[in-house]
């Protein structure tokens, strides 16, 4: 039903010949001294910060560091659970060691 067509290549009908290369000479023209009176145009752009832009990186930067400090903070706590979580443990394994020794 679909059948991909190949593209034939037409064969050449005349006389083929290679390309010729001529040489070129190279002409060096001086550049001509740019006016005085013309200032220079600085390469790089100018940012500028409007109280727009100024209050949007500044609740954006917040934003990040809110997150990642609740972030870090929540870590902490659930380093804090595990430590108190495992010292529990442990001492009532302890007083359940020591109490089959006094029987």
């Amino acid at each position: 039903m679909l059948r991909p067509k190949i593209p034939t290549m037409p064969t050449p009908t005349g006389r083929v010949s290679p390309a010729v290369i001529e040489p070129t000479s190279v002409v060096q023209h001086q550049p001509t001294p740019a006016p005085a009176a013309v200032a220079q145009v600085p390469s790089r752009r100018t940012v500028q910060l409007t109280p727009g832009v100024v209050l949007a990186l500044v609740g954006g930067g917040t934003a990040v560091v809110l997150v990642v400090g609740a972030v870090l903070v929540s870590m902490l706590l659930a380093v804090a659970v595990t430590g108190a979580s495992v010292a529990v443990c442990a001492v009532v394994i302890r007083s359940l060691v020591s109490s089959q020794h006094r029987r």
